[in-house]
């Protein structure tokens, strides 16, 4: 807790006693969120697409490195070159990850565009470390993290519309969560369980 230098020692705790209720429940929820999971990308890890998890399985192949969903069996195979990296076997997972994703926000864009009533000039994916999206007022453009599509769907949708309705309105003001609530009644579920999320260090509780 910060406090001016020459703040007592009795100001100080005085302070700390009045925000005890505040305290304690950051640090619980901080506490709560999601921790990250370091992945070595080998048979017998759960890695999550849309929602689900699924076990991964590795196998060698002397042809192109790919991925392969197994929806019924619950399961991702990886097949990739024999004596790969880590970063080799991510790199992979991860293009597999961007175009499911690509997929599903070339509907999705399409969709909410009229419903929001903006065009969205260009959209695109890539990873961050502290945002779930972001966008270009001026441009029209927005990014998606790549981490969504570990997501259910409806996350991804609360995210796509949120950066559209930034489109109308720049600032989280009341105006925006009143537009939020006209064109995606509920969202603020989707929000929560991103929230539960520890994306990263700096990630705050919105989208953008």
């Amino acid at each position: 807790m910060a406090a001016p230098l020459r703040t007592s020692d009795a100001a100080i705790r005085e302070m700390v006693v009045a925000r005890r209720a505040w305290i304690e429940k950051h640090q619980t929820r901080f506490e709560a969120r999601e921790k990250p999971t370091t992945l070595a990308y080998v048979s017998g890890e759960t890695h999550f697409y849309q929602g689900r998890g699924y076990a991964l399985h590795v196998l060698p192949t002397t042809g192109r490195p790919r991925v392969e969903l197994q929806e019924a069996e619950q399961s991702l195979t990886l097949w990739v070159r024999e004596g790969s990296t880590t970063e080799q076997r991510a790199k992979v997972l991860n293009a597999w990850y961007r175009e499911r994703l690509k997929e599903q926000l070339s509907t999705m864009v399409a969709y909410w565009e009229p419903i929001v009533g903006v065009t969205v000039l260009a959209w695109s994916t890539k990873q961050m470390k502290t945002r779930w999206g972001t966008c270009n007022i001026r441009a029209q453009r927005i990014w998606l993290n790549l981490e969504l599509i570990k997501h259910p769907t409806h996350c991804l949708q609360y995210v796509v519309v949120h950066e559209m309705v930034h489109l109308h309105e720049r600032y989280h003001n009341a105006r925006f969560w009143g537009l939020m609530d006209r064109f995606l009644p509920g969202w603020q579920l989707a929000r929560q369980q991103l929230n539960q999320v520890s994306l990263g260090a700096a990630a705050g509780p919105d989208a953008c």
